[in-house]
């Protein structure tokens, strides 16, 4: 089959590799669309050490059901689907508690580092556990469905975050994660919902994809701002989806006393905490880590375009040109958000 190798560091070239073969639990997909993860550009240089080459990367996919292992049930050839970017094992402890993005044994789908090896799906074809797929409509497009992993990030987010109707969030970071985050935790019941950033394009976009308010924190800083516009509290609850101390800073700013700070992003390895903001404040801080079991409700949000994602796709381009988008993104082409490969383009 056709695949998408990273062959070395900053070199990705078409190849032809054997068709995966699959267990008696697997699917075999035939790959419609994968969306290029930021993660997969630090695997493309080098910089994450979580993607060794030679490797197949892409995690974020949807396709149909080529064939089925010979246990598995409720998903048949031809089946339209989409896929946790997580493979969890679904018998350690935290996988019978409801948290198998937590699993002990997980594996995600294009990663290698020193505990595996896992081809994704910049190819033909894909074998993943049926029991981590997810049916789709007929009426959503695959490269829709491909967005799914990174809508799956933000509504888990919001799930984590204590909302009551009528809150106030304060969204720091309007990339992609940061734009579904904002359409999420509206979806939560916040009726207010604050972003801000650097970068008065992608603002822009999140004014149009739901924030009443945004703030572009070259020109001001965010917590007078915030404050101003919830009678000198701040936010109830913020959402940081950079994953730096200075964003992290001023997430725990903006938010009231009393209030929760919920951490999506995960740029830095380590930050430096205001403790004693947080601890006088008595800030909640929630981490937040991939997704748990939101797919199917991800799959409705989008279906019924509660979440929306077409603004967020770039371009759809066939593999061939994956190394030529690697590249354009590893240079932060101007206005490039989300790029879909299609294996059958």
């Amino acid at each position: 089959m056709k695949a998408l190798l990273l062959s070395e560091y900053k070199r990705l070239e078409i190849t032809d590799i054997p068709t995966p073969e699959i267990g008696p639990e697997d699917v075999l997909v035939q790959v419609k669309s994968c969306g290029i993860c930021g993660s997969d550009i630090h695997g493309w240089d080098g910089s994450s050490g979580r993607r060794v080459p030679p490797l197949v990367m892409g995690h974020e996919a949807a396709g149909v059901v080529a064939a089925v292992g010979k246990n598995v049930q409720g998903l048949v050839e031809g089946n339209r689907i989409t896929f946790d970017s997580t493979v969890w094992c679904g018998k350690c402890h935290f996988c019978l508690s409801g948290r198998p993005n937590l699993c002990d044994n997980r594996m995600v789908l294009g990663v290698s580092c020193d505990d595996y090896r896992r081809y994704g799906c910049f190819a033909e074809y894909v074998s993943v556990p049926a029991r981590i797929c997810c049916q789709l409509p007929d009426c959503l497009p695959f490269e829709h469905a491909a967005l799914i992993e990174a809508v799956s990030v933000a509504v888990h987010a919001a799930n984590r975050t204590p909302v009551s109707l009528g809150d106030t969030a304060v969204v720091v970071g309007t990339g992609m994660i940061g734009l579904l985050v904002i359409q999420a935790i509206r979806q939560k019941g916040c009726s207010q919902v604050i972003a801000t950033d650097l970068n008065p394009q992608r603002l822009e976009v999140a004014r149009k994809l739901g924030a009443d308010v945004t703030i572009n924190v070259s020109e001001e800083d965010a917590a007078p701002r915030v404050a101003e516009l919830t009678n000198g509290r701040g936010a109830d609850v913020a959402l940081e989806v950079v994953g730096a101390t200075a964003t992290i800073n001023s997430a725990i700013d903006c938010t009231r006393k009393g209030g929760s700070v919920t951490i999506v992003g995960n740029l830095a390895p380590t930050i430096e905490l205001p403790l004693q903001s947080v601890v006088t404040r008595e800030l909640n801080i929630f981490g937040t880590c991939a997704s748990a079991g939101e797919y199917p409700a991800c799959v409705d949000l989008l279906a019924a375009g509660m979440i929306k994602v077409e603004d967020m796709i770039t371009a759809k381009a066939p593999l061939e040109q994956g190394h030529d988008w690697f590249s354009r993104l590893y240079e932060g082409e101007a206005g490039a958000m989300k790029v879909v490969l299609c294996p059958a383009m």
